[in-house]
């Protein structure tokens, strides 16, 4: 059963980042809006989840500076999405086939 909220230690540890660059992110990005208690503490939903691993392919894999990665995000969320998982695809077969050539030069 998954949950329906994460708190910023669990977001942080699943996505591999720091909790300082999802605070900064947030601040950022304005679709970027976890839910917060009285006390302040952030609940990040799957949405939520989604929106911070658009940021970082864009970021860190497509090399975008924050500002365009800002302008992508707010244009064209889909087509970041499609590309996002076409690159994961990508990456998977690419893992698959030096595995493969791992096993015939052997």
């Amino acid at each position: 059963m998954e949950k329906i909220y994460y708190s910023i230690s669990e977001v942080a540890e699943i996505l591999k980042i720091n909790q300082s660059n999802l605070r900064f992110w947030e601040k950022e990005f304005d679709n970027l809006k976890p839910k917060r208690n009285e006390k302040g503490t952030r609940f990040y939903t799957e949405k939520d989840l989604e929106t911070i691993n658009q940021i970082i392919f864009l970021v860190k894999d497509q090399k975008l500076t924050l500002k365009g990665a800002k302008r992508k995000i707010t244009q064209k969320m889909d087509v970041v999405a499609k590309q996002q998982r076409i690159v994961e695809r990508l990456k998977k077969v690419r893992q698959e086939l030096k595995g493969i050539s791992n096993e015939l030069s052997k």
